[in-house]
């Protein structure tokens, strides 16, 4: 396999289907915008209003360059036009603003500053990332070749990177690791909401088994004893040798043992009220699984019926759990895989009934869930006696089945869940480390940038030339004189020294050095030049450049 091949391979999972990308772009950005808040709106109008300060009018970090009149007006809208582009084209918006901000001498560096940092937080694959800064940095270079010819060398590739790193890559990098920490938070808040959900419906049915418990110990125990005594006490009244007081007495008792019976029913039924009415049960049997999937496919789902063997006769409780298994199995391709197709099964196998819902792997991105159903499943299988299976196929589809007894077999109490709730998970790696990649390599480039620049403070200069050095020296001074005047060492790095100049008398070789006064506030470096011809001097003048 070749390295190209390899890298297309490592892309494919992020890259769009074609086909559904428009809808499905269009559905996403309809679904942020419902959701537009007005301190979103508000934020937004401040970032422009800082935007326009810093870039355009005032344009306090502008630079030199004032615009006016109808410049203003269409730089103003240029720039704003990319701010609001980054909301749904991030990656173009950064390459375009890269080239317009570096290009040309309309500054942009608040703008450029605001698209890298929105395009490191809302480009979420990290091939498409990576690829987004290496053409953002591409761009960069070519821009910085047409707009400072002055900058060459080594130094000038050093400040086209450090620009690069500290107005691009700095806020792409921040970006993306505030987008990697609130992804991590919205996760670990939606697990925990989760695991809250969890232990509800876990408590709820422990206390729902706990009713049935005290309510079969009360029906079995204090239901049979009021019976005994109720009918003792019938038979006693029979008695032909009591008297009208006992006979009364006898009376009393027997109705006070009936009014404990119904009393006892009621409160019977009050700690069964959580359980389905057995209406439910008779009319979601798995005869009526037929209906069910006749359902799934006017909604669009592909999904087929099977059955096999001899139909017996169920149980009520067998037969809705047979029911409830089909359903909960179509919820969930529907949820976890939608656009797969969906094979439900029923067979009547000669010791019980096995049902089967499986599906091949999704073709859209799967919803989120929280498993819910397959743990109260669970237990509806496990209560009606049967066993229960739930996993993923080696095809990378999912598969519930379930083997269900003929006979109405009654669970014991202490039996566990087949299906427990998922225990807590532990951070992993990944998620530990979370965003901490962006912020070293944050970290990195300002470092190297500090770095840098403290080793260039730090280096000592001597190739420059005092005004004292350049008064001595004199028009038509031997070369061989004049050149062991000048000093050697190393020189400033301020790139290609020319630019700017004069050009050169005719057939004279010329030698340009930094003047060791500078003027700063003309915002220009004073250049001197020594030409010579035919073995001597014959010019020397000074220049600014960067004028």
């Amino acid at each position: 396999m070749s390295p190209v091949t390899s890298v297309v391979q490592r892309l494919r999972p992020v890259l769009p289907d074609l086909r559904e990308a428009p809808a499905a772009f269009l559905r996403a950005h309809a679904e942020r915008l419902s959701r537009v808040t007005p301190w979103r709106v508000g934020r937004e109008l401040l970032a422009v209003l800082a935007l326009l300060a810093l870039d355009v009018f005032p344009g306090w970090i502008a630079g030199d360059w004032q615009p006016s009149g109808w410049t203003v007006v269409v730089v103003g809208s240029g720039y704003v036009a990319l701010y609001l582009a980054r909301l749904l084209f991030p990656a173009v918006a950064l390459l375009v603003g890269t080239w317009v901000a570096f290009s040309a001498e309309h500054g942009g560096v608040a703008l450029i500053i605001m698209l890298s940092y929105a395009a490191g937080y809302r480009i979420g694959p990290w091939q498409r990332a990576l690829l987004t800064a290496v053409l953002s940095l591409a761009l960069h270079m070519i821009a910085w070749d047409v707009s400072t010819p002055g900058l060459s060398g080594p130094f000038g590739s050093w400040v086209m990177l450090t620009i690069y790193g500290m107005l691009v890559a700095l806020p792409f990098l921040v970006g993306r690791y505030a987008a990697q920490r609130n992804a991590l938070v919205a996760a670990l808040q939606e697990r925990e909401e989760r695991m809250v959900r969890e232990r509800r419906m876990v408590s709820r049915q422990v206390r729902l088994r706990e009713r049935n418990r005290i309510a079969q110990d009360m029906h079995d125990s204090l239901g049979h004893r009021l019976s005994l005594i109720s009918v003792h006490a019938g038979a006693l009244a029979l008695d032909a040798g009591l008297g009208d007081k006992q006979r009364e007495a006898v009376h009393v008792l027997r109705t006070a043992a009936l009014t404990a019976m119904e009393e006892l029913r009621g409160v019977i039924g009050v700690l069964r009220r959580d359980e389905e009415p057995d209406e439910d049960q008779v009319r979601r049997t798995v005869d009526s699984i037929d209906e069910l999937v006749d359902g799934a496919r006017r909604a669009g789902v592909r999904v087929s019926l099977v059955r096999g063997g001899q139909a017996v006769p169920l149980p009520a409780k067998v037969s809705h759990a047979a029911y409830r298994i089909a359903q909960e199995g179509l919820t969930n391709a529907n949820k976890h895989a939608p656009g797969a197709s969906v094979q439900v099964t029923v067979k009547y196998e000669p010791d019980a009934l096995v049902v089967e819902v499986r599906n091949n792997p999704p073709r859209a991105k799967p919803l989120e869930g929280a498993g819910f159903g397959l743990i109260g499943l669970g237990e509806r299988v496990r209560l009606a006696g049967g066993m229960l299976h739930v996993g993923e196929l080696p095809t990378g589809g999912f598969r519930i089945a379930a083997v269900l007894p003929y006979e109405d077999t009654a669970a014991a109490d202490d039996e566990p869940f087949d299906e427990q709730p998922p225990e807590p998970v532990k951070p992993t790696g990944i998620r530990k480390w979370a965003g901490v990649g962006s912020i070293l390599l944050a970290g990195v480039v300002v470092t190297v940038v500090v770095a840098g620049y403290t080793w260039l403070g730090a280096q000592p200069f001597t190739k420059v030339v005092s005004d004292e050095l350049y008064d001595s020296v004199s028009v038509g001074q031997s070369e061989a004189e004049v050149m062991a005047m000048l000093p050697g060492g190393a020189e400033p790095p301020l790139g290609d020294l020319k630019t700017d100049s004069e050009p050169e008398p005719a057939g004279a070789t010329c030698h340009y050095r930094v003047a060791d006064r500078q003027t700063y506030s003309s915002k220009a470096t004073r250049i001197v030049r020594f030409c010579f011809a035919d073995g001597k001097l014959v010019e020397k003048n000074t220049h600014l450049q960067g004028k």
